[in-house]
């Protein structure tokens, strides 16, 4: 990876992403819906919680929730809507490889930017599925490698959907439950030309 795309990757490069006005719909993701809506509450990290809808909706449904993002900005706007929620999250400022060893019932990640590293940050996120509980991971399909990279991301730097099956798919204690592609209904705003998702939810025995 070169020094531009770490540089694209930093703390400040997301909070100038997220610029002055919010980014996101504020509305949780539908395969999260889909997907967690059947499942007994418990605890649940969300990974790269954004403005944290995804980790609202969750509460609301009974989770003791932990939203963990390298975005201050975001996690600031995330803080402000729970508190209009009334929603109880623990919201932490640092990205999935500073996290404290823990496991939860449920760990999301939605359109996860994990760089790959040495394959490292894969182990670590199944780490913090504790047994019995579900990782639920959606990525954007049919993504456009050279549009991509004209916006400072090479699809090749990150952990995407096949790693994520390849590192799970024969695994002792862990048994693949849904791994499809499926239709979105794209928001407005960043990622409004992405119409389907690959979801990949997973359980640990």
């Amino acid at each position: 990876m070169s020094e531009g795309q770490h540089e694209h990757h930093s703390p400040q490069a997301w909070d100038e992403r997220y610029g002055d006005d919010q980014m996101w719909s504020g509305h949780p993701n539908e395969q999260l819906v889909i997907e967690a809506s059947f499942l007994e509450p418990g605890t649940a990290l969300d990974v790269g919680c954004g403005e944290g809808a995804d980790a609202i909706w969750l509460v609301e449904r009974g989770w003791r929730v932990t939203g963990i993002d390298v975005s201050a900005k975001a996690l600031s706007r995330a803080t402000r809507a729970a508190e209009m929620a009334g929603a109880d999250v623990a919201w932490h400022v640092i990205g999935l490889e500073e996290m404290d060893a823990a496991a939860y019932d449920l760990v999301i990640a939605f359109y996860p930017a994990l760089l790959r590293g040495d394959g490292a940050i894969i182990e670590t996120l199944l780490d913090a599925v504790a047994p019995g509980g579900t990782l639920l991971v959606v990525h954007h399909a049919h993504v456009d490698p050279e549009r991509a990279r004209q916006h400072g991301f090479d699809p090749d730097d990150y952990v995407r959907h096949e790693h994520l099956l390849d590192a799970l798919t024969g695994r002792d204690g862990w048994a693949i439950e849904v791994a499809t592609e499926r239709g979105r209904t794209a928001p407005e705003g960043p990622g409004a030309h992405h119409h389907s998702d690959l979801v990949l939810r997973t359980r640990r025995g």
